[in-house]
């Protein structure tokens, strides 16, 4: 399709362009059946750009996720996968204020930064380096007003589930649908946002008739504010619209806050308290689970950084650790990271790393872009 457009251009421009990212990995981890894994990535991009004027165009993006990894306990006992599957398939019209934009594309919103109540369409894990999440399929609109005011309407379809924060996936065949307003106020900036979708349950538990269709409103808002350090409030209820016990509604608040001390080239910490609860009646907070989040990161030179992201279970106490040393190149990233986490994982991300993370070990990263 690309090739087969007008170029409409300005001088000197080309439409086409292409680049891509390339990493390589192993992870150990001597308490898995598998204590070696090894694995290889490449997204290729493909852009395409129609300007008509200075103020409005088309373009388009393509890119693929081709990864394999194999896990390696001695020479005669290996596993290995592989994949290829779309990344990333869109095409977008934009003016100066209007944006529309058509396919399998990253929606992502809020105010927190490692625990999002507001993670509703993608499972971008912050320990992961390259920040990997599989998109949605659908159509997202957005206006920008003059004064930093905007608004976002979505309509999704055809996504497998489910996605962080659901229980159980989206009926087959049925659209969701959304929207967000975010304005600007003194110091900050606060948002409300909405989706609906019709829910199946696809579990012993609930064998009771019309489970298989239960419709569900996702309610959200988050503020976040600029003073002498940064402030964030960000809360979801998501509500079922039949009742299924305790899991009829969901509640999540995050409370945030980050400051960079002056310390050396400038100390960055974040802080982060996750309250997620599950009960039958609306705003009942009886089945409560609680997490504390913490990241502290320094860079040592102008190419090197260290990093740290610990999270704490409170309702299983269970601790989450977490570092890396990054080593930036030209066009090469070097990885060097340790974790020593529990081996069932118990926090809200679902991306496709996440797993390589259980139990404790390291893991080296070395990435290309070009």
């Amino acid at each position: 399709m690309l090739l087969i457009l007008p170029v409409i251009q300005l001088a000197g421009q080309s439409p086409f362009s292409f680049h891509g990212q390339a990493s390589v990995w192993g992870n150990v981890n001597p308490g898995n059946d598998l204590p070696v894994w090894l694995g290889a990535r490449y997204i290729p991009q493909a852009n395409y750009k129609i300007d008509f004027s200075k103020s409005r165009f088309i373009d388009f993006e393509t890119s693929l996720n081709i990864n394999g990894s194999a896990g390696i306990h001695s020479i005669d006992s290996m596993n290995s996968e592989g994949r290829i599957k779309p990344y990333r398939v869109w095409a977008r019209y934009a003016t100066n204020q209007l944006e529309l934009r058509l396919g399998l594309q990253k929606i992502n919103f809020g105010s927190a930064s490692m625990l999002r109540p507001l993670m509703w369409f993608d499972q971008v894990d912050p320990r992961d380096p390259l920040q990997l999440t599989d998109g949605v399929w659908g159509l997202l609109g957005r206006y920008f007003f003059l004064n930093n005011a905007n608004i976002w309407l979505w309509g999704l379809y055809g996504n497998e589930g489910p996605k962080t924060w659901e229980l159980g996936k989206t009926l087959e065949k049925t659209p969701e649908f959304g929207g967000r307003v975010q304005v600007p106020i003194p110091t900050g900036e606060a948002a409300l946002s909405f989706h609906r979708r019709r829910a199946e349950l696809n579990n012993p538990v609930f064998s009771i008739p019309g489970f298989a269709d239960i419709p569900e409103n996702r309610y959200g808002f988050d503020i976040k504010l600029d003073v002498e350090v940064g402030l964030w409030l960000e809360g979801v209820w998501i509500n079922k619209r039949k009742d299924i016990g305790m899991l009829s509604n969901q509640q999540i608040l995050n409370l945030g806050m980050d400051y960079t001390f002056g310390i050396g080239n400038g100390l960055h910490v974040i802080i982060e308290q996750l309250l997620f609860s599950y009960d039958q009646d609306p705003f009942a907070f009886e089945n409560n689970t609680h997490f504390t989040a913490k990241s502290i990161s320094y860079p040592l030179s102008i190419f090197d950084n260290i990093s740290t992201i610990i999270y704490y279970d409170w309702t299983n106490k269970n601790v989450y650790s977490f570092a890396n040393w990054q080593r930036q190149f030209n066009k090469f990233s070097f990885y060097v990271m340790a974790f020593w986490n529990p081996d069932t994982f118990q926090l809200p991300q679902q991306s496709e790393g996440a797993r390589m993370f259980a139990g404790k070990g390291f893991q080296l990263m070395l990435v290309y872009n070009h």
